[in-house]
């Protein structure tokens, strides 16, 4: 792994240990909940919003996850070379 690429993990990392980050996992966690109704939708195009919010909230939410999963990957490659 090069200095940049374990600096960028790192950066991440440093981030997800913050009581600010678990904040703001929760806050889109309530949020998430919130969106995913349909019960407000008033026709197609709102449905669509509605689905690219949830989307994106999903993406943020499981972010921590997401680089985990990249940096072990990356660090069980290098192991196995």
């Amino acid at each position: 792994m090069t200095k940049e690429l374990e600096a960028y993990y790192n950066t991440y990392f440093d981030l997800f240990r913050t009581d600010g980050w678990k904040q703001l996992v929760n806050e889109l966690k309530d949020n998430a909940i919130a969106l995913n109704s349909v019960e407000g939708v008033k026709d197609e195009n709102d449905l669509y919003f509605k689905k690219g919010q949830i989307a994106v909230l999903a993406n943020l939410v499981n972010l921590e996850t997401t680089i985990t999963n990249a940096f072990e990957e990356i660090n069980s490659d290098a192991e196995a070379v």
